[in-house]
């Protein structure tokens, strides 16, 4: 299933960098191809490859208004395109810095934060990865 870009709702807390629904996409599509069918390997789950640690960071989104204390919470919302959006968007609101150096905040600094983690994200990211992002932006973008 390839990501529809159309039907991705974003958030925007006050004052925090908005995720737009291209730079959304284009995070999935260099995660996995944006592979809705993934599931959990070891300890990432879903289409953007999110760990409990990023979710739980990103305010524990749910799935269908779900409790975020069942089991299950963060896979079933992880695993869910949408929903792992909704987490990629509040990780990105929290989290959100300039890791290249750029003087703006924009994807090409969520891309990094979501890849090699917050407090990580100066560091390049790998060659298929930037690639891919890269090709979706300038196709998208």
């Amino acid at each position: 299933m390839r990501w529809n870009f159309e039907k991705i709702k974003t958030i925007q807390a006050q004052d925090a960098p908005l995720v737009s629904k291209v730079c959304l996409g284009c995070i999935c599509e260099a995660a996995s191809g944006c592979n809705t069918t993934l599931g959990c390997n070891g300890d990432v789950c879903g289409p953007f490859r999110i760990t409990w640690a990023y979710w739980a960071d990103a305010g524990k989104p749910t799935l269908n208004n779900e409790a975020n204390t069942n089991e299950g919470a963060y896979a079933n919302c992880v695993n869910d395109a949408f929903c792992a959006g909704r987490t990629v968007e509040g990780y990105m609101n929290k989290f959100a810095r300039d890791c290249n150096g750029d003087g703006v905040i924009n994807c090409d600094d969520f891309i990094r934060i979501h890849r090699n983690g917050r407090n990580a994200c100066t560091a390049p990211l790998n060659n298929k990865y930037e690639n891919i992002y890269k090709l979706c932006m300038q196709t998208f973008g």
